[in-house]
């Protein structure tokens, strides 16, 4: 095993969130009888460049190709932040309708239909089928296959070479990154820019993000190791901007070197990760015994409420809540059911705690006197959402970054 940005040797594990299933592999009611695969879940980072990244890969294929379950957020806070990203491309860069977007994990579209309002072509690329079968029926042109060279190929044969290339949540869920920046160089004009959107590792250690950890998310990504990677490839990050979608995150700029002046945010931010010690043994070892704190204090929390006799359900099943359920070992015996709005998840049990996931109307239908928010980084708009339940008496616990109820 290697760093796959600098392909260093020296890599130290700093966290064990011990073995869990794919976190979007929630099951079908018949599928509770068959066995249910768990990976290893652990972080290393990498002592040359400072990437932190899972020991452990899980084929792509497993994740994503079949029954994928994750739609990109429909919620008003998901809809403004896509339509921003958007504005603000087009607007910086001066896009008109001869420009052409592609979107790599382009899921249902919904970034790329707010950039068509603002009038670039735009085309999406995506690996699931039945997500790819809903971008369309939105009228979102999408190729369903992995982004890879001969797809970049595909792409520049038919429709010519990109302005902007994004990849929102996506980039830190690539293994072979240099492959994938083989063909962004191959899809990308002269000019042109590859902007993603990832969350940002001082965000995660700082605020006890451990949910955000599962196989899906491959790295765990910050500024310096991606200054000395994109430089392999000629190519330079010109800006940066941290966002405050998924528990904060950066969205990153990147163009061939020389192409576009660098905003003085790049080493400001820079800066500030050698002033927090970002990479350092001792700030990611407080950080893992932070988490098993975490894990103590909410699981404290669910006991002590269950024994004064409440009723405890979930509210959504990110896939971010996967992995806090199975490293807390919260299951049936602590939660009832979980209600979701995703017409992908409702019917299914969760992976490995096996909890049924109900849609939301249940939640005043059964009325548990408390639940626990797992979207936690969406919950004063959910709370917003779900008023009714709030007012006749329900209360929500919030786990991240500590355990708390409102």
């Amino acid at each position: 095993m290697n760093c796959r940005m600098c392909k260093s040797h020296r890599l130290r594990r700093f966290l064990d969130l011990e073995f869990t299933p794919p976190a979007d592999s929630f099951l079908r009611k018949e599928q509770l009888r068959e066995p249910e695969t768990h990976y290893p879940l652990e972080v290393v980072s990498c002592s040359d460049c400072g990437l932190a990244q899972l020991s452990y890969v899980v084929s792509p294929e497993v994740l994503y190709r079949h029954d994928y379950p994750y739609e990109a957020s429909l919620t008003q806070t998901g809809r403004r932040h896509w339509d921003e990203f958007a504005r603000n491309t087009c607007q910086a860069f001066g896009l008109t309708n001869a420009d052409l977007v592609v979107d790599i994990g382009s899921n249902v579209g919904v970034l790329l239909e707010c950039f068509h309002e603002y009038g670039p072509r735009i085309l999406g690329v995506d690996p699931a089928s039945n997500i790819v079968r809903l971008a369309e029926r939105r009228g979102i042109e999408t190729i369903n296959e992995f982004f890879n060279p001969d797809v970049a190929r595909a792409i520049v044969r038919d429709k010519g070479q990109a302005s902007v290339v994004t990849g929102t949540n996506v980039f830190a869920h690539i293994d072979d990154v240099d492959t994938f920046m083989v063909a962004v160089d191959a899809l990308l004009n002269k000019n042109g820019i590859f902007i993603f959107e990832a969350p940002y590792l001082a965000n995660l250690l700082d605020s006890f993000q451990y949910d955000t950890i599962y196989h899906e998310h491959l790295s765990y990504l910050s500024l310096r190791p991606l200054i000395g990677f994109f430089g392999r490839f000629n190519m330079e990050v010109f800006d940066v901007h941290e966002r405050d979608i998924h528990g904060g995150s950066f969205r990153v700029h990147v163009a061939r070197k020389g192409a576009r002046p660098v905003s003085d945010a790049v080493p400001k931010m820079l800066a500030r990760e050698e002033r927090m010690a970002l990479y350092s043994d001792q700030v990611l070892d407080n950080f893992s015994k932070s988490v098993q704190q975490n894990r103590d204090d909410l699981r404290s929390l669910l006991h002590r409420l269950k024994s004064e006799g409440n009723r405890i359900a979930g509210v959504s099943a990110p896939a971010k809540g996967m992995t806090l359920l199975n490293y807390c070992r919260i299951g049936r015996e602590t939660l009832e059911f979980i209600t979701e709005k995703s017409t992908l998840k409702i019917g299914r049990f969760t992976p490995g705690t096996h909890i049924p996931v109900l849609p939301d109307s249940e939640l005043l239908v059964q009325m548990p006197e408390y639940v626990l928010l797992l979207a936690w980084n969406f919950a004063q708009e959910i709370m917003q959402n779900l008023k009714e339940y709030r007012d006749r008496g329900g209360k929500f616990i919030i786990p991240i970054p500590r355990p708390h109820v409102v």
